[in-house]
């Protein structure tokens, strides 16, 4: 009895040492995570800023003048449009002012669709206006994506001996009722968020926190592995956005995997 009471003082000693490592380790982590948005901010800033040899105060006013930016907003656009039209592939461009998406091809729009909900990272929308529109007048190229549904659908059937056993193809599509949810990872470390508009099923939100879930986790882990090599976790910009079921796959199936986009903002 002796012993086990001579012993109970170390447990609780060994305790409250795991405990407070855990804590520090959860304080640092913190403290890394926080200083993320803070170190892409600087990131963007020494690469896109508006540099020039001289700066006297009317540049400082027309650089500031709304009505500058609003068409030097519109001229990065048509540069990174222009940039995609010489290819011959689709792409897809954001116009988040009138809330619309377009599938392109060599400059005409294929294919529209209205956004019913638009979230975008502070940065890209409290930073100095001039590095964002350094940032839009290139397209973005697409790195990899993360999707609910199958980019590339495939029908496995046997072919007939000859037209006596030919029967039409009679199977159901099940992406018409799958739900579909989608990232677009691209090489500016911008990732798209493209979600359904449909969530009345059960079945439809539970899908879509599955997959908010496994790309938290996914940060999550990259930042871990990036915190305990001393590493500021990296901060990815985003966009979330919201369209029909039916268009979503359009546009996903439709972009090559390579593909480009152009943002409006």
């Amino acid at each position: 009895m002796e012993s086990e009471i001579k012993k109970d003082p170390k447990g609780r000693i060994t305790l409250i040492a795991l405990l407070s490592v855990i804590l520090l380790f959860v304080i640092y982590y913190s403290v890394m995570c926080m200083m993320s948005p803070g170190r892409k901010l600087a990131v963007l800033r020494n690469e896109y800023a508006a540099k020039s040899a001289e700066k006297s105060n009317i540049d400082k006013k027309i650089l500031n003048d709304s009505d500058y930016l609003k068409l030097m907003k519109e001229k990065a656009f048509l540069q990174s449009r222009i940039a995609m039209a010489e290819s011959d592939s689709c792409y897809l461009t954001i116009n988040m002012t009138d809330s619309s998406a377009n599938l392109e091809i060599c400059g005409v729009i294929v294919h529209k669709a209205k956004m019913s909900n638009i979230k975008i990272s502070k940065i890209l929308s409290e930073t100095n206006e001039n590095v964002v529109i350094s940032l839009l007048s290139k397209p973005f190229t697409i790195s990899g994506s993360t999707s609910t549904i199958k980019k590339d659908p495939l029908i496995y059937q046997m072919a007939p001996k000859d037209t006596s056993e030919y029967k039409p193809d009679v199977m159901p599509d099940t992406t018409l009722t799958q739900a579909t949810n989608y990232i677009l990872e691209t090489n500016q470390g911008v990732k798209i968020y493209v979600y359904q508009e449909e969530t009345d099923k059960l079945n439809e939100r539970i899908t879509q926190m599955r997959f908010d879930l496994d790309d938290k986790l996914k940060d999550t882990w990259s930042s871990l592995k990036s915190v305990t090599s001393f590493k500021v976790p990296e901060y990815n910009l985003f966009i979330k956005i919201r369209l029909p079921r039916a268009d979503a796959k359009i546009f996903y199936r439709a972009i090559p995997k390579n593909g480009q986009i152009a943002l409006f903002n």
